[in-house]
Order: structure tokens, then C-alpha cells, then sequence
């Protein structure tokens, strides 16, 4: 029956930690490491029936949870980078340069 309470806490908690909230390229893992922290706190307290446990379980979920954030952070500062790098490439094209470069066409005699 124990290990049936830790499996349920352990996935209630993967499946709370896993629905991303807001992508944003802001560098605040602080979501992240609350819901790490919490997790491994409930699962190491489980698992070891003591206060200790929740403890240890918690620092090592704070730390995971945090490494993961900053992941997550790295990922939407790439993905922002290259929507901007679309954006521009689509929206801020010089109208007259048809990708033939002539100079006579930029620099007047």
C-alpha cells in the first residue's frame, strides 16, 4: 500500500510539474523549483516515513526543479530568438530589392 501512495504522489506531481504555464524568455525558475521541492518532499517523506526524508527530498527536488527551469528557460530564449529571426526575414524586407544586387541600383553616379 506504500509503494502504491508514493507511485500516486509521484505522478500526481510529474503531472502538475509537466502543464507549462507561460513560456517566457525571463530567466524565473521559481515556479519550477517551488514544484520540485514540494514534490520531493512528499515522495521522499513517503518513502521514508520521516521528516528527514521530506527534508532530503525536498532540497533534492528544490535543486532538480530549479536545473529544470533554467532549462526551460534556455529553450524559450532560443525559441523567442528565432520567431524574431522569422519575423523579420517576413515582415522587414527592403520592398524594392528584387535579389538581384546591382550597384548602379544603391549607388547613384
Amino acid at each position: 500500500m506504500t509503494q502504491f501512495k508514493i507511485m500516486a504522489a509521484a505522478a500526481a506531481m510529474l503531472a502538475s510539474a509537466s502543464i507549462s504555464a507561460n513560456a517566457a524568455c525571463n530567466g524565473d525558475t521559481g515556479t519550477e523549483t517551488a514544484l520540485g521541492a514540494g514534490s520531493g518532499a512528499v515522495v521522499g517523506g513517503l518513502a521514508s516515513h520521516s521528516v528527514v526524508g521530506a527534508v532530503v527530498g525536498g532540497v533534492a527536488g528544490g535543486v532538480i526543479g530549479n536545473s529544470i527551469g533554467r532549462s526551460n528557460n534556455r529553450e524559450d530564449c532560443r525559441r523567442e530568438a528565432y520567431e524574431d529571426r522569422q519575423y523579420r526575414r517576413e515582415h522587414h524586407r527592403d520592398r524594392d530589392y528584387d535579389g538581384d544586387y546591382d550597384r548602379d541600383d544603391h549607388y547613384p553616379d
